[in-house]
């Protein structure tokens, strides 16, 4: 009644061969988010002109991927206080990224940022301090 399947199936059970290709263990997995994430707040320190903090960003994100970055080579046209912001929210990020993955010098750098884009939207000058 039934005609036989006579292809191999397409399908296959979730156990079968795990090492087909290659996984990326967690460390690695937040290695690379924090890397992104720092990454980004580069972008956006180099928009607002602080090298200093470029530069210590940079030096964390080389460390993280093994390679320099690229640094921002375009304007947004963005204000002064939403790149703030957007950096701020970048330097959460990359704290929490940080934390999760105990990397205490990637954690103090980005609670620095973010305490210096706080700041700044207050209108304090702390925007310098590293």
């Amino acid at each position: 009644m039934y005609e036989p399947i006579r292809t191999k199936s397409v399908h296959r059970m979730a156990d079968d061969d795990q090492n087909a290709f290659p996984h990326r263990s967690r460390e690695e997995e937040l290695d690379i988010q924090l890397a992104g994430h720092l990454a980004a707040l580069l972008a956006v320190t180099d928009e607002l002109g602080d090298t200093e903090a470029g530069e210590l960003i940079a030096r964390q994100v080389a460390r993280l991927r093994g390679a320099p970055p690229a640094r921002h080579a375009g304007l947004s046209g963005s204000s002064a206080e939403a790149l703030h912001h957007k950096a701020h929210a970048l330097a959460g990020r990359a704290l929490l990224v940080a934390a999760s993955r105990a990397d205490t010098a990637a954690a103090i750098l980005a609670a620095e940022r973010m305490d210096a884009h706080t700041a700044a939207l207050a209108g304090d000058s702390l925007v310098g301090t590293p």
